[in-house]
C-alpha cells in the first residue's frame, strides 16, 4: 500500500470502530384496556391456546392479540356494545370489527377473526350478541381457535384487560349466610334421613366410612 494512503485508512477505520452502533428504541408499552366486556367473544372460559406477547419494537415480530380454542361454527359474540366498523374478507380470513362505545376518540376497536360475520358495517351491537360464527382452522393455530384483538388507532394491546377479573376467574363470589337455612326452596335430606349412610363413593381414600355432617336425632321425651 502507497504510504501516502495508509494514514487515511487507519483514519476510517478508527472512526468506524468508536462509532456506537445506532440503538433500537423498544416500542412504548400502552397504558390498559378499561374492563368494558361483559361475556367472552367465544364460550364461557374458553383456554387460551396462545397469549398476548407484544413485540419489542414497533414493527418486530410478537403476537397482537389472544387465541382462544373454540370449535369451528361456535357463535362469536361481541364483547361489549359498539358498533361494526368493518365486516368482510381480510387475506382469505372473515374479519369483524367493533368499535366500543365509550371509550374515548378514537376508540377502542376489538376485532375477531376468522369469522363468517352476520353482521355488516354500521351495525349497533350489545354485549353478548352474535356477530357471526368461527370459520375452519386457517393454520394460525394447531387447532380450530379464536383470534380476538385489540386497538386503540395503530397501538395493538391485551384484549383480556378488557374482561374484569370475575369473568378470568370462574364467576362471581357468592357469599352465603353463617347461620340459618340456605337460600332457594328446602329440599329433603339424601341417603333417607341424617343418619343413613352415604355411598361407598363419598369417602375418601385410606379413610374409615363416617357418617354425613347432620343434627343429632331428637330423643323421644
Amino acid at each position: 500500500m502507497y504510504p501516502e494512503l495508509l494514514l487515511p485508512t487507519l483514519a476510517a477505520l478508527l472512526v468506524t470502530f468508536l462509532t456506537p452502533a445506532p440503538t433500537v428504541s423498544p416500542a412504548p408499552t400502552p397504558a390498559p384496556a378499561p374492563a368494558r366486556a361483559s361475556t367472552w367473544p367465544v364460550g364461557a372460559r374458553p383456554p387460551v391456546v396462545r397469549g398476548w406477547s407484544p413485540p419489542v419494537t414497533a414493527y418486530g415480530a410478537g403476537h397482537r392479540g389472544v387465541d382462544l380454542a373454540a370449535a369451528a361454527g361456535s357463535a362469536v359474540r361481541a364483547v361489549a356494545p359498539g358498533r361494526v366498523s368493518f365486516a368482510g374478507r381480510v387475506a382469505g380470513r372473515g374479519v369483524v370489527a367493533v368499535e366500543l362505545d365509550g371509550t374515548g376518540d378514537p376508540p377502542l376497536r376489538t376485532t375477531y377473526e376468522p369469522v363468517r360475520a352476520t353482521v355488516k358495517k354500521g351495525d349497533e351491537v350489545s354485549a353478548g350478541d352474535a356477530v357471526g360464527f368461527l370459520e375452519r382452522p386457517t393454520g394460525h393455530c394447531p387447532t380450530s381457535c379464536l383470534h380476538w384483538g385489540l386497538r386503540r388507532a395503530r397501538t395493538y394491546l391485551n384484549p383480556l384487560t378488557l374482561l374484569p377479573p370475575w369473568l378470568l376467574r370462574h364467576g362471581p363470589s357468592r357469599l352465603l349466610p353463617l347461620y340459618g337455612p340456605l337460600p332457594g326452596p328446602a329440599r329433603p335430606l339424601l341417603y333417607g334421613g341424617p343418619m343413613a349412610r352415604p355411598p361407598a363413593r363419598f369417602y375418601a381414600p385410606g379413610l374409615s366410612p363416617g357418617l354425613p355432617a347432620a343434627p343429632w336425632p331428637r330423643l323421644p321425651p
